[in-house]
């Protein structure tokens, strides 16, 4: 059996530092020289020390003679990583994953200002007899993916797009197989918002099972959804199963890595 490679050596010194930094990036309020060195097992002079080099070099700042909190260095570094990630490319990375781990049909949405448009598709290794492929624009109303977006749209160009809907379309938008009348949508997306996420169990594909997940920027708004698709009989999308942590994870795991969040009802992050 071979040998483990060893452990690269490191400066100590160093990755002290930044647990420090990361302590006081996560904390929910400014901690004090006791709160960080009781929570990063060090003594306080030691741990006084590596935050006046941290002030020195305005990585951080003190707040009420007795809180630290994060310094301009800090925000300069931030906003440099921020400038480097690509949220489409870290999506399609991440749907790479998730079709050669489920091997599931899976896509990649952006929204266009009308609809969701496919910028990503990859077939399973049976792939499912669907007529959406890489490049075409679906419903707002009618797809999993455009229902995420109507529900995080700003009121007023969402309420045009589903007037536009009810005033043209011949026939109600579904759920579990059931329609949705104009007094129910509202509700219905509110939901969705809420549990970020939406479903389709063969309400619009004939045995496919539709799961579709956003993924938020850092200012809680969406950038990508994430789509799953198979036939109903092997595709379990309801909450809690194999398929829906999965696509939860790939979501969340892109959301992670742009330095996204989700905003809540009240517009909050």
């Amino acid at each position: 059996m071979a040998e483990e490679s060893p452990k690269r050596q490191g400066i100590g010194s160093l990755e002290i530092g930044l647990h420090i930094l990361n302590y006081i990036s996560v904390a929910s309020r400014p901690p004090t020289l006791k709160e960080l060195s009781g929570a990063l097992d060090l003594s306080p002079s030691r741990a006084h020390k590596y935050l006046v080099s941290l002030l020195r070099e305005g990585y951080i700042n003190q707040v009420n003679h007795t809180q630290y909190t994060l310094g301009n260095s800090s925000l300069t570094l931030g906003i440099s990583a921020l400038r480097r990630i690509n949220p489409i490319q870290l999506s399609y990375e991440a749907v790479d994953r998730l079709n050669e781990e489920t091997d599931k049909t899976v896509s990649v949405t952006v929204w266009n200002g009308n609809g969701p448009l496919i910028i990503k598709w990859l077939d399973s290794s049976q792939p499912i007899s669907v007529n959406v492929r890489l490049g075409a624009e679906l419903s707002p109303l009618n797809s999993a993916s455009g229902r995420i977006y109507l529900a995080h749209l700003p009121a007023k160009r969402r309420k045009e797009l589903v007037d536009q809907y009810y005033k043209s379309s011949k026939s109600l938008p579904k759920h579990r197989g059931k329609p949705i009348t104009r007094e129910e949508l509202q509700p219905h997306l509110e939901t969705i918002k809420r549990d970020n996420y939406c479903a389709f169990f063969s309400d619009y594909l004939p045995e496919i099972n539709v799961l579709s997940r956003p993924v938020f920027d850092i200012n809680g708004s969406i950038v990508t959804v994430i789509t799953l698709l198979g036939l109903e009989r092997d595709t379990d999308i309801n909450e809690g199963s194999f398929l829906f942590e999965q696509v939860r994870e790939c979501s969340d795991r892109v959301t992670r890595q742009i330095c996204g969040q989700q905003r809540d009802g009240n517009g909050r992050g």
